[in-house]
């Protein structure tokens, strides 16, 4: 089989399984484990799929720059973002994650909603600058602008200082296997801080990161509350339900 065919039949594979095993693969192929892993970083570094250990998985589209991202299933963010709303209750401090998703949350927010607002995102800082019930404290750092977000050492230190009821949390791929994941390793880390002072951490997973990976984990699946999201039922989907609370959007 040549390398055309050889790249064809794991993207074919992924597309139909959502996963591809090297060992499955070669032994399918009658080929060596070492040629379909040559073949699985050719594929990776062109931005077809996710490396994991063992095999590969479906590449996150949110994995695109700030502006890219609010172009991608903008329904399905907007829907995840009000069932995310539901969860912030009147007097509670609530900490939002930076992303196209929580962008929307916090333009969804009612003006009299009383609450406080804790992000590293300027972009939900601002468009929280209309509802004058809410508190916003907006951490401070180097602005990491794929995300549009704080992130460094001055970020972590002014979130370690802070506790809240409730962590809306963003991620660029939710898969069962991979867990949580996101494509920078500083913005993982820093997602991981703001997590540790919330109460809950809830998931917010728009349809197309149901079953994708990123390069980076920010938690396994057991580390957060539960997963909001709007994605159809599907074998993904239900594995998700057997490793946490998986919430509709």
């Amino acid at each position: 089989m040549l390398a055309a065919e050889r790249r064809e039949y794991l993207l074919a594979t992924l597309r139909r399984d959502g996963t591809i095993v090297a060992k499955a693969v070669a032994a399918d192929l009658g080929i060596s484990e070492d040629s379909v892993r040559r073949d699985l970083r050719d594929l990776a570094a062109e931005g077809l799929l996710q490396r994991v250990y063992g095999g590969a998985l479906p590449v996150s589209p949110a994995v695109a720059d700030y502006a890219g991202r609010q172009r991608v299933e903008p329904e399905s963010k907007q829907r995840v973002a009000r069932a995310a709303a539901a969860l912030i209750r009147p007097g509670s401090t609530v900490i939002v994650d930076g992303g196209t998703t929580t962008l929307a949350l916090a333009r969804l927010l009612p003006a009299d909603l009383r609450c406080t607002v804790v992000t590293h995102s300027p972009t939900v800082a601002a468009a929280l600058v209309t509802h004058p019930l809410a508190e916003v404290v907006l951490l401070g750092g180097t602005l990491f602008k794929h995300s549009a977000v704080t992130c460094g050492a001055a970020t972590v230190e002014a979130a370690q200082r802070i506790g809240a009821d409730l962590f809306l949390l963003g991620v660029t791929g939710i898969h069962p296997q991979a867990g949580l994941t996101t494509g920078n390793p500083d913005e993982a880390a820093m997602k991981r801080v703001l997590a540790s002072r919330a109460a809950e951490t809830w998931v917010l997973g728009s349809a197309e990161k149901i079953g994708a990976a990123s390069a980076h984990q920010v938690l396994p699946l057991d580390a957060v509350t539960g997963v909001l999201t709007d994605a159809p039922d599907s074998p993904v989907l239900a594995e998700l339900r057997g490793r946490t609370t998986v919430l509709a959007a």
